[in-house]
């Protein structure tokens, strides 16, 4: 159940997006409307994840850093659905968490290069992504995000008005696409390349 403070945050960010950058989305016809999936997009700015979430008419829950989870701005994330994690590492806990958001239902927004783009190339996915697909076993749903670089990428302090926003989501990943990879060691990594690519092609 979407709370009210999560409701207004959406809108909040849709009618930002939408009066300030011209905010257009495609493909939300391929957002599942129930049952638990990962979400997993590029990473451009700070802005990707009110940006991918807004439209998304799900309790889609996030990653914070750890640190962020103190005083007023850790309450608030908190009521956002934000996941405490160490930016360095997946830990036991997180991991346990995260799992359990999935088993209740509900989505998970997971970046796969694991931080934001110097560039606004795509960069090489993590194995976290595929670590956390094989231990859920859930569907995936790739999303591409355009213009959030422009508009506060990496170095950037105000966002540059005017600049357009672009979100794509792809067609559903079903688990079994990825039952036959194979290899221990390699298979996390096989998983999370295998998503990358199929963002790469929005």
């Amino acid at each position: 159940m979407i709370s009210l403070i999560y409701s207004i945050a959406q809108r909040f960010s849709f009618i930002y997006f939408k009066v300030f950058h011209d905010f257009k989305v495609i493909g939300l016809h391929n957002i599942p409307s129930q049952g638990p999936f990962i979400l997993a997009s590029n990473h451009l700015s700070f802005l990707d994840p009110p940006a991918l979430g807004c439209k998304v008419n799900r309790n889609l829950h996030y990653f914070a850093r750890d640190s962020l989870f103190i005083g007023p701005l850790g309450f608030l994330i908190t009521r956002l659905n934000s996941i405490p994690v160490n930016r360095g590492q997946l830990d036991l806990t997180t991991l346990r968490s995260t799992l359990k958001v999935l088993k209740n239902g509900d989505p998970l927004l997971v970046f796969p290069e694991g931080t934001r783009s110097p560039d606004g190339k795509l960069g090489e996915p993590k194995k976290g992504l595929g670590l956390l697909v094989l231990k859920s076993k859930c569907p995936v749903l790739p999303a591409r995000i355009r213009g959030s670089h422009e508009i506060l990428g990496k170095g950037k302090l105000i966002p540059r008005v005017g600049r357009k926003l672009l979100i794509s989501y792809g067609s559903l990943i079903s688990f079994d696409s990825f039952s036959s990879m194979s290899g221990e060691s390699a298979k996390y990594e096989l998983v999370s390349q295998f998503v990358m690519k199929e963002i790469d092609k929005l």
